[in-house]
Order: structure tokens, then C-alpha cells, then sequence
């Protein structure tokens, strides 16, 4: 019995940590190392509810786990500093380097969110979660969920035109 939930358990890592690792970094404000520490830390608190929400809701659950704890270390601990394993490179020219500088832009914006608001909007335009799920998720109420998705989004517009419109 224990092999076979070790099995399934290990399974749904297997299918999952890809898109659980991103939707870390989009949380943490893609910080890497901070998105492998929150999904590590979540997968170890659903081992030991597994039993319970292995054949139900995993994913919602890691999901809850994940925005939580990221808006609770934010609040926390201070991440000025950042460690890189390698400088980075000029941009190389080319369709893919200018979808890699949207996306670095986007999650640029997106750091710069307080936690929750990073959260809400993560989980409703990026997981594609219905309000009412966002709101479980962060521990609040439909109305504190989408007024926190919409001063975020609204956030990310001012920072996101802030750095498209030309000076002068």
C-alpha cells in the first residue's frame, strides 16, 4: 500500500514539477533559486497529506501551498541580493531573444507586485483560476481576491507602459 501511494506520489512530481517550478518563479518574482526552495518545501508538505489529497486535489493543494508560503517569506525575509550562477550574456539577436526579454520584462513587472497581488494575479490570468479559487488559494474573501488581481494588473500596466513609452 505504502510503495503504491510512494509511486503515485512520485508520479505527479514527475508530471508536474515543470509547471509547478514556473509558477514558483512567477511567485517569487523569478528568483530561481527561491522557486526550486517553494516547490521543494510545498512537495514536502503534500507528502505528508498524501494519503488524504493524492486521488482528489493535489495540484490545488500544492497551488495553495505555494502562494501562502511565497507571500509569507516575502513578508518575512529580505532578498535584495539575488545570486546568479553566470554573468549574463548580450542578447543575442533574433525572435527568441525578444520573446525571452518580454518574458524577463513581465517577470520584472511582476516582482515588483506586493505578494498577494502577485499571487492573485499568477493564479487567475497565468493558472487560468476562476475567482473563487484565488480567493481559497490566498485565505480571503472573492471580493479581497479580485481587488487584489485588479490593482495588480492595473500595477503591471504602469509598469509595463512605463517602460514601452519613449522619453522626450
Amino acid at each position: 500500500m505504502q510503495r503504491a501511494r510512494d509511486g503515485e506520489f512520485d508520479a505527479f512530481v514527475t508530471a508536474r514539477w515543470s509547471g509547478l517550478l514556473h509558477l514558483a518563479r512567477l511567485l517569487t518574482g523569478g528568483d530561481r533559486h527561491r522557486a526550486e526552495d517553494l516547490v521543494q518545501e510545498s512537495l514536502v508538505k503534500l507528502w505528508s497529506v498524501w494519503a488524504k489529497v493524492g486521488e482528489e486535489a493535489p495540484e490545488a493543494y500544492v497551488r495553495q501551498v505555494m502562494a501562502r508560503a511565497a507571500a509569507k517569506s516575502a513578508r518575512r525575509r529580505w532578498w535584495g541580493e539575488r545570486p546568479v550562477e553566470q554573468v549574463p550574456e548580450l542578447a543575442v539577436p533574433g525572435d527568441l531573444s525578444a520573446a525571452v526579454a518580454e518574458r524577463s520584462r513581465l517577470e520584472s513587472a511582476l516582482a515588483q507586485l506586493t505578494p498577494r497581488q502577485r499571487a492573485a494575479v499568477v493564479l487567475r490570468y497565468y493558472q487560468d483560476l476562476p475567482d473563487r479559487q484565488v480567493a481559497e488559494v490566498l485565505g480571503c474573501p472573492v471580493g479581497t481576491a479580485r481587488s487584489h488581481a485588479s490593482r495588480g494588473v492595473a500595477r503591471l500596466r504602469q509598469l509595463l507602459s512605463d517602460v514601452i513609452e519613449p522619453v522626450g
